[in-house]
């Protein structure tokens, strides 16, 4: 069975500090992704490419969708295995690397999920299905880099 799905965002620039793109440091990075019903995300570079760091940039959004996309596939496989997950929390991390020719590319991505079960009983299956999770990640199996995986279990008791 092969499905597609379609996604659809507004994205609008909001840096044109009144010169445009008249030079590299003229113009502010801001910008706004938005999509119907949704609230906006307020974007814009990393501060290292002159960027404002009160903004989500590109490479915090590629890392939240990587977490994201994990935690939802986990929850799922969870409560198909009959495991009662009661809370999860992540601390993802990326490594990205400039180029000599101005790009640059992620070169690994480590999530750290903190999954609290209700039962300690269920903690060995529990931990088990990060690897399923994983593989129907459809972000990650988007990804050209390598996606590692470094979960702790925790228990209610």
């Amino acid at each position: 069975m092969n499905l597609e799905h379609s996604y659809a965002i507004d994205l609008e620039w909001t840096g044109n500090r009144g010169e445009g793109t008249s030079g590299y440091k003229s113009y502010g990075r801001d910008h706004v992704v938005s999509a119907p019903g949704k609230a906006p995300i307020e974007g814009s570079a990393d501060r290292v490419f002159f960027g404002d760091r009160d903004r989500w940039n590109p490479e915090e959004l590629l890392l939240a969708a990587l977490s994201q996309c994990h935690m939802l596939s986990y929850l799922a496989e969870a409560a198909q295995a009959g495991v009662v997950v009661v809370g999860y929390t992540d601390a993802a991390t990326g490594v990205m690397e400039q180029t000599s020719n101005g790009g640059g590319h992620f070169t690994s991505a480590m999530l750290r999920p903190r999954v609290t079960l209700a039962d300690p009983a269920q903690a060995e299956l529990a931990a088990s299905l990060h690897a399923p999770a994983a593989a129907k990640c459809f972000i990650a199996a988007s990804m050209n880099f390598p996606v590692e995986h470094a979960p702790e279990i925790y228990t209610l008791a």
